[in-house]
């Protein structure tokens, strides 16, 4: 779904583990590691669209995690112009994002990135938990930026 002003909706996961490591995931083919994420469909919910996300890309289900919040807003970035598909409609200038913080409960060989029939990701490893801000490509930086500083008190993490 886009919304009025180009904007994706979106859903963005970030899972930690017992140690508040989090999922860092490496889109297939590229050399570009990112949280997973995923679109919000037409009369979906953002947290709907979480728990198929999750299923979908990284193999869990709601019994393998537990819930510790969310950002209370969107949070928005711009695609760089050129990955804007100006042959497109509606256009889509960039995604807009609800970013949920989870926690693994169930044990990590429950992750599996091949339950779709298109995988995003061909590996994954745990992650500190400011490290993505040092790898994720620039355009998402800010974005990331933002959810790990509303959610990381949520599990205790140094600023």
């Amino acid at each position: 779904m886009i919304d009025e002003e180009g904007y994706r909706l979106n859903v963005g996961i970030i899972l930690c583990n017992q140690d508040n490591d989090l999922l860092w995931a490496r889109r297939i083919g590229q050399d570009a590691w990112q949280f997973p994420q995923g679109g919000i469909q037409q009369n979906e919910s953002p947290y709907n669209a979480l728990l198929r996300e999750l299923h979908e890309e990284i193999g869990l289900t709601p019994n393998d995690v537990e819930v510790l919040g969310s950002t209370k807003d969107w949070l928005r970035y711009d695609l760089p112009k050129h990955l804007i598909r100006h042959g497109s409609k509606p256009l889509c200038i960039g995604q807009k994002q609800i970013w949920y913080l989870l926690r693994l409960t169930s044990d990590e060989s429950n992750i599996m990135l091949n339950k779709s029939h298109k995988p995003e990701f061909d590996e994954w490893q745990w992650v500190s938990y400011w490290h993505p801000l040092t790898e994720v490509v620039l355009f998402k930086r800010d974005v990331y930026q933002a959810a790990l500083n509303e959610l990381a008190q949520l599990i205790s993490v140094n600023q």
